[in-house]
């Protein structure tokens, strides 16, 4: 079931990623984020008071932090959306699960639970950065090398957030109250980045473009439902590298909608990457099977 809910959360993610590129041609990516945070709010707190799920928690500094690396990885990501080849920037947030590989391997040499043959995973990590590196260079020119960068870190980002739904998770909180404080957290930052840097005049925006505003709320919100339900029930690495199937539905995305051409070289580096997380997965599984820093 893990398996299931992270393959339908990428589906989600996938979708939300079109309607951003459309919206991002009227909407600054600050804008995106506040009408993305708001809309997924409103969607949440109605499943909250349908479901009779109280709204206060017991540990708030935790998805404060989980706000913050989330909202970090959402904004990069959307602004790599907007610059990039759907594939490549969906690619470069999907390094998540290589990043969550690197921050247990080093949680296991910090605490000193590392076995001492442990080059075969370090491998498979640097495997999937080759893997990036393939992909990206054929679909990016020099003028596009900062949103690439952006688009890294946003991987980064989204791998502490997802660390710390899984340490949610372990605490007892319900999905359903981990997406609703994400999307709060979401409101605000795009809020203050949107009063600070303009808004968009209605009269110049597109329908085509505004008509997206709804859909990528809700489908962020399921997408987050399903990740956060997959993350909180499965083994943290294991269940990362199940997102891969995203960068498959993103690319099918990039080449049929918006006639992007993704040559055999970046089709190459997008396998490698897949590659490296089914044996990052495996190796994980037989080398390290809990670690204080996948507990955290």
């Amino acid at each position: 079931m893990q398996a299931s809910w992270m393959v339908l959360g990428t589906f989600f993610f996938s979708l939300m990623a079109v309607g951003i590129k459309y919206a991002s041609q009227s909407f600054g990516t600050l804008e995106i984020l506040f009408y993305r945070g708001l809309v997924a709010m409103v969607f949440m707190g109605t499943v909250l008071a349908v479901r009779r799920i109280d709204w206060r928690t017991p540990v708030p500094m935790l998805h404060v932090s989980r706000s913050a690396a989330g909202v970090f990885a959402m904004g990069t990501w959307f602004y790599a959306i907007a610059q990039l080849p759907l594939a490549t920037a969906m690619t470069l947030n999907y390094t998540s699960s290589v990043w969550i590989a690197a921050f247990i391997v080093g949680g296991a040499l910090l605490y000193g639970n590392a076995p001492q043959r442990q080059g075969p995973l370090l491998a498979a990590v640097l495997m999937g950065f080759v893997g990036v590196l393939m992909a990206l260079r054929p679909t990016m020119d020099h003028t596009q090398l900062f949103a690439g960068l952006v688009g890294m870190m946003s991987g980064m980002g989204a791998a502490l957030a997802y660390m710390q739904v899984t340490a949610l998770g372990k605490a007892g909180e319900p999905e359903e109250r981990v997406v609703f404080y994400f999307s709060v957290g979401t409101t605000l930052v795009g809020l203050v980045g949107m009063l600070a840097g303009g808004i968009t005049t209605w009269s110049s925006v597109r329908w085509q473009d505004a008509a997206w505003l709804i859909p990528i709320g809700v489908l962020a919100s399921l997408g987050q439902w399903s990740l956060t339900r997959a993350y909180r029930q499965g083994a943290t690495l294991v269940v990362a590298n199940l997102q891969y199937s995203g960068i498959v539905f993103a690319s099918l995305f990039s080449v049929v909608l918006f006639n992007d051409t993704i040559p055999v070289l970046g089709w190459l580096g997008i396998a490698l990457i897949v590659v490296s997380g089914i044996l990052a997965t495996v190796l994980r599984t037989r080398a390290l099977p809990q670690t204080p820093a996948e507990d955290h």
